[in-house]
């Protein structure tokens, strides 16, 4: 099989038909041997049906769907994905189509044109957002790629839009994390990668499931995931924190017994224990979301679990199923 195209679905019943049609007339009249893998994160709506309709319809040559038990995240959706992807080179894209398949088939064709590269990495050539989360994100590209243990060779701005190589499918699929940030995931593995310029297109229907706060959050778990720069920033706080109380208690000495000055005290006692007892809060507040990662890691829970998978013909290839080495459990190793 030529090309995988991966595409988690939350809620997205609106785009759904549209994108189908799409990518059914682009990779049909690319004459290309492909698959799309749909994964179905929990959603409320009719995407779910829809899905089901695509995989009995004859349009496409080939269509998995994998049926999350509830909404587990867009991480574990390209986890199940890349798990039941099966072409020689794979691709993500989002069911929105301000990713589209025209994109994407540009992007494959780079790859194939390149034969010494293993990824084609797009990033958005114009932001259509507004200027904080603009920045926001610019700033966390570069914070991450400086703080990161492993990927400073990591594209600014690139997204998880992208196609590659079985070989670095296969090598994500090696990462045991349960905590997954694909964009990290993808700079820590290497591989030679192009950067793809492209500008988003409107949604096709619906709105955004992304909102600041979720963003800052998904940003927070890939700082927490990829770097130990927090922890040692908690030392240093803790060491100028420690020195500066110590000069100061040579400061109170010398006001009190050279310069015989009796300090109130009273000011000076509620700043500092402001001060150092905030700064210990932040310590153990940094400490405690590396031990809740450490916690939840050594449960060894699934990063999902799917209520049923359908095959290419619409057949149900497996239903439930609750066992730790069954092939529609997203497991922790392969």
């Amino acid at each position: 099989m030529d090309l995988s195209v991966i595409i988690p679905c939350y809620n997205e019943q609106e785009c759904l038909p549209m994108l189908f049609d799409r990518a059914t007339a682009v990779f049909g009249a690319a004459g290309l041997d492909y698959e799309l893998v749909f994964v179905n994160d929990g959603s409320k709506d009719r995407t779910w049906p829809l899905i089901e309709e695509f995989c009995a319809s004859e349009r496409a040559p080939h269509v998995r769907a994998v049926d999350f038990s509830r909404n587990f995240g867009k991480e574990p959706a390209l986890l199940a994905g890349l798990e039941h992807a099966g072409g020689d080179v794979v691709g993500i894209m989002d069911a929105d189509l301000q990713q589209e398949p025209e994109t994407l088939l540009a992007m494959y064709r780079e790859l194939l044109a390149h034969p010494e590269a293993d990824c084609v990495a797009a990033f958005q050539s114009t932001r259509h957002e507004g200027k904080l989360q603009a920045a926001l994100k610019g700033q966390f590209y570069r914070t991450f790629k400086a703080a990161a243990d492993g990927c400073g060779d990591m594209i600014p701005g690139a997204s998880d839009f992208r196609v590659f190589r079985r070989d670095v499918a296969e090598a994500l699929l090696s990462m045991p994390e349960y905590f997954r940030f694909s964009k990290g995931l993808f700079a820590w593995v290497g591989f030679e990668t192009i950067p793809f310029a492209y500008e988003p297109a409107e949604r096709a229907g619906g709105t955004s499931k992304w909102s600041l706060r979720k963003l800052m959050a998904y940003a927070l778990d890939g700082i927490f995931a990829f770097s130990t720069v927090p922890l040692k920033l908690a030392t240093v706080v803790g060491g100028i924190s420690s020195i500066a109380a110590v000069v100061y208690f040579f400061v109170v000495l010398w006001d009190t017994f050279g310069l015989h000055n009796t300090p109130h005290g009273y000011p000076t006692v509620v700043c500092l224990l402001l001060l150092f007892g905030g700064l210990l809060l932040l310590t153990l507040g940094i400490i405690g979301e590396y031990l809740a990662r450490i916690y939840l890691e050594g449960k060894h829970r699934p990063v999902y679990i799917a209520r049923r998978t359908l095959s290419a013909e619409g057949a149900e290839l497996r239903r439930g199923g609750f066992e730790r080495n069954r092939p529609n459990f997203g497991h922790r190793a392969r």
